[in-house]
């Protein structure tokens, strides 16, 4: 075959579409699918603590083995869900990780604008709220019943705060050492300690705490103690991200 051929046999396969090194960031989908990404994958994650929550309270009158029960179910649908949706959105699920995000990237880092956390936080929230309600549904329960549960006491509050910091230092602390593919087993095995060692049991997310204020089960939290709840998530953000820039502060040339 003459090197003319050659070419012309080469011109008529269809090229490969180049594909992205492994770890690399994904190409970024359209804000609105990012936003359904959100909204589902938050939706998903409360139906799973809170319909866990139900399942568990109806197997068994042991609190120990209904924590055990909602945090082991917590933890393998927060690991698939992350795994499923991050390469879409970045799996936040969470409107501290996404000011968190966006607070990063205002400070010259990668992050979203201002513009898409206006767009995921309202989806976040909207999802938590809607897959309380879908718990409560696949259980013949109400499908919105006001949680009993009062949360506000001053040591479940310092553990909201050590909850989220360590869940945004983990977030941030894998970006900076570039290790976010393990993401999904990082952040589901934090959860799944936090239950047990905060005193909170590890809510350490404002979208999902406003949805579990939607069912009066295990899982539920009274809507006074909202207030309280997320404004130490916010703190607890804030302190994570402290704890980052003073961990993960990037390497300066000496002369030595």
């Amino acid at each position: 075959m003459t090197a003319t051929h050659e070419s012309a046999a080469e011109s008529a396969i269809p090229a490969a579409e180049p594909q992205p090194a492994p770890g690399a960031t994904p190409p970024r989908r359209p804000l609105a699918a990012r936003a359904a990404a959100e909204l589902v994958g938050t939706a998903a994650l409360v139906a799973v603590v809170v319909g866990s929550g139900i399942q568990a309270t109806e197997l068994t009158k042991d609190v120990g083995v209904q924590l055990l029960a909602n945090s082991l179910a917590t933890v393998f649908g927060i690991g698939v869900l992350i795994l499923l949706l991050g390469p879409v959105s970045g799996a936040h699920f969470n409107p501290v990780v996404t000011l968190a995000e966006w607070w990063t990237r205002r400070r010259g880092g990668a992050g979203v604008t201002i513009r898409e956390a206006a767009v995921y936080i309202p989806a976040q929230i909207s999802g938590a709220i809607a897959g309380a309600i879908l718990a409560a549904a696949m259980f013949g329960k109400a499908l919105v019943e006001w949680s009993t549960h009062d949360r506000s006491a001053g040591h479940l509050l310092l553990g909201e705060v050590v909850a989220t910091a360590g869940l945004v230092l983990l977030i941030f602390g894998l970006a900076h050492t570039g290790q976010l593919r393990f993401a999904p087993v990082a952040v589901a095995t934090y959860i799944g300690a936090a239950y047990w060692f905060t005193s909170s049991t590890s809510f350490a997310n404002p979208g999902v705490s406003i949805g579990r204020a939607f069912s009066d089960t295990f899982a539920g939290i009274a809507p006074g103690s909202l207030v309280g709840f997320i404004a130490m998530q916010v703190v607890g953000g804030a302190v994570g991200l402290a704890l980052v820039a003073l961990i993960f502060t990037p390497n300066r040339r000496t002369g030595e």
